[in-house]
């Protein structure tokens, strides 16, 4: 094929990208004497006679789409022919590479330049969606980094434009099921919100290095996407929230392009969006949903949970319920509202098709990892003093959580919530929150003294809780370190929580030598609390900090 003469025209060069549908070529403008792009659709060899009509429609759809939009961070579509009875599109050649060649090559993109590649697509999407066309199929491999510094989106091959007749099957799927919004896979009909979940599961990918709902099916990954969340951004830096906020689950509570764009830009700077702290990761119905929290300045241990129960679980039918945390009053004049925003998961059902392939844009399929379980006994745990203990009691097992840490829990059976991504406070519970262990860090306390923050605590929490009753306040030593612990009991209430009844909690804190205050707090209904108690203990000789 290299050296071809298409259409009389275009001498055709190395081929420089290839996908499920159709190979790139560098190719040569023998009459204006320019280097250009030329999509080959390699599809419409191997399809029917009526179907490579409903090719060249789609062909003439993204031409056509490219054609109504005029921006600079959108590839320039020159023509469009047919030759050797197939679909040909010539466009503007961009010397440079993919945002998935990118990833592959360098692992990561650093957070700043993804937030710098995010706004320009964003941009594009924003002069799109004003033209009146949804791309659809926004990934890191439709993402085209030139080499002088300029990004463009490439490929509105599967675009839908208004008042354009629907060239889809009935039930059919469009896109790459990786970076297809919830309600696309739902069968619901796309609006500009579906292009930005996808973005942000681009930018996903682009700082940690893999997909951020990819099974090992099609099915698998739609399926991830309607019902489960994205493992914590550990990459991400100030570009974290902002995901969070594209990959909301319902498309009415993502921010809007202009609200999008403001977050991209000052994350571009190296600043946390002031405006995406408004958004906070969803969680599908199934999900193990945590205990709200008081609202507090600073990640980790200095926003300590506020024990009212689990919230109870969204009526059937219902699309949505928040559950707004109280406030505990702390010294610093910085103040977050956290809510949890429940959404309605949808069942995907038999009929749908799925066309477009799971491309893998980094060499092959990839399973998401979860966590991961040493086998019992393997190391063995050390005490308080940090001494090896020669085992793990029968049944427990460690798990390497993805904030870094290392745990230990009575069982297989505690599962890993992620309470606040942004904070990186993270729950286990083997019941849906009826009893549960939090861990928390915080880099910058306000506190010197782990005693001081646990009475200030004290007294805040004691005047919320019905029937509150200390149990203990004391001062010790963890680890030759700094520590105090909490104890105390209240009644949890019916409208709090699933679990109404009496109540008890326990709340270690301590500062390591590098001055980061962890807290490990742990609750549990008081009728078996002697037990949680022993299990506590358990997780204090186990627990290694990161």
């Amino acid at each position: 094929m290299q050296g071809s003469l298409v259409a009389g025209r275009y001498r055709l060069g190395e081929s420089i990208g290839s996908g499920g549908m159709g190979r790139v070529w560098r190719a040569h403008d023998e009459v204006l004497h320019r280097s250009v792009a030329i999509k080959e659709l390699t599809a419409a060899l191997y399809v029917s006679d009526s179907e490579q009509a409903t090719l060249l429609a789609r062909t003439r759809a993204e031409a056509r789409a490219a054609a109504r939009i005029n921006h600079s961070a959108v590839v320039t579509v020159h023509d469009v022919l047919e030759h050797d009875g197939r679909p040909w599109i010539v466009m503007e050649l961009v010397e440079g590479r993919s945002l998935a060649d990118a990833v592959k090559e360098q692992e990561r993109v650093e957070p700043r330049e993804a937030a710098r590649i995010g706004l320009w697509v964003l941009r594009a999407l924003r002069a799109a969606h004003a033209a009146g066309v949804l791309h659809r199929d926004v990934k890191p491999g439709n993402v085209l980094l030139g080499g002088d510094g300029r990004v463009l989106l490439t490929d509105f091959g599967i675009a839908q434009i208004d008042g354009d007749a629907a060239i889809t099957r009935t039930g059919e799927v469009v896109g790459s099921v990786d970076y297809l919004a919830p309600e696309r896979v739902r069968g619901h009909d796309p609006g500009p919100a579906s292009d930005l979940w996808a973005l942000g599961a681009t930018l996903y990918t682009a700082v940690e290095g893999m997909s951020p709902f990819r099974r090992t099916s099609p099915l698998t990954t739609m399926q991830a996407v309607v019902e489960e969340e994205a493992e914590p951004l550990r990459h991400a830096g100030p570009l974290a929230p902002v995901i969070g906020a594209f990959l909301r689950k319902d498309p009415a509570t993502r921010p809007d392009t202009a609200t999008a764009e403001q977050m991209l830009a000052e994350a571009a700077e190296g600043r946390r969006p002031r405006a995406a702290q408004e958004y906070v990761p969803t969680q599908a119905v199934g999900a193990h949903v945590p205990l709200p929290r008081q609202a507090g300045p600073h990640p980790g241990a200095g926003a300590q949970p506020y024990p009212t129960g689990t919230p109870s679980r969204p009526h059937s039918g219902s699309t949505s319920v928040q559950y707004g945390a109280p406030t505990v009053q702390r010294r610093s004049s910085r103040r977050r509202t956290v809510a949890l925003v429940v959404a309605l998961a949808a069942i995907i059902g038999g009929g749908t098709a799925v066309v477009l392939q799971q491309q893998d844009d980094r060499g092959g399929v990839t399973a998401t990892p979860t966590r991961t379980t040493e086998p019992t006994g393997t190391p063995g745990v050390p005490d308080a003093e940090g001494t090896d203990d020669g085992g793990l009691p029968e049944g427990w097992v460690r798990r390497s959580d993805p904030f870094g840490f290392t745990v230990v829990l009575p069982g297989e059976d505690w599962e890993r919530v992620v309470f606040d991504e942004e904070t990186q406070q993270v729950d286990y519970t083997p019941d849906d929150g009826k009893h549960f262990l939090r861990i928390a860090a915080d880099e910058a306390p306000d506190y010197d003294d782990p005693f001081d923050h646990l009475s200030d605590l004290d007294q805040q929490v004691g005047g919320r809780l019905v029937d509150y009753e200390q149990i203990e306040l004391r001062r010790l030593t963890y680890r030759d370190r700094e520590a105090a612990r909490l104890e105390y009991s209240w009644t949890a209430l019916a409208k709090d929580t699933e679990f109404p009844g009496p109540y008890r909690a326990v709340d270690h804190m301590y500062l390591t030598r590098d001055g980061v205050e962890y807290a490990l707090y742990m609750a549990g209904p008081a009728e078996d609390w002697d037990t949680t108690m022993q299990q506590f203990e358990t997780i204090l000789r186990g627990w290694r900090e990161p």
